[in-house]
């Protein structure tokens, strides 16, 4: 698995949600048809804090093995982050299926990361390595 690319793409999309809740909540809070009042746009920026700087962790570690043993703690934090959100997101969307289609386009997005980054904590990348010469 070319976890080059999984690690870039995840860092984009958690850079992009980061900048747009940081700089933009009031505009994500009226598209989800929720209040504007200051305590939820301070929050909405506060996980936008938190996920630019999960971004960050990731573009960092791009270049590095994530498996195995190697970068574990990288690939546990982002299993964690992406099925627990995701596990949420499946959760709310089977209960309200009338949700807007950007939340499902979201929710598949965190199922296939958290996956994919379950496969990556549990195999060995120098196996993979190997195949490649």
């Amino acid at each position: 698995m070319n976890t080059k690319l999984v690690m870039t793409s995840s860092a984009i999309l958690m850079y992009a949600a980061g900048i747009i809740l940081t700089f933009a909540p009031d505009l994500i809070l009226q598209v989800l048809e929720l209040s504007t009042d200051q305590i939820s746009l301070f929050l909405m920026q506060i996980v936008g804090a938190l996920y630019f700087g999960f971004g960050m962790l990731n573009w960092m570690n791009k270049g590095r093995p994530i498996g195995g043993i190697y970068n574990r703690p990288v690939a546990i934090a982002n299993l964690s982050h992406f099925m627990i959100a995701g596990l949420a997101l499946l959760k709310g969307l089977l209960s309200t299926p009338e949700l807007p289609s950007m939340i499902w386009v979201v929710g598949i997005l965190y199922i296939g990361f958290g996956i994919t980054f379950g496969v990556l904590l549990f195999r060995h990348p120098i196996a993979d390595r190997s195949k490649t010469k």
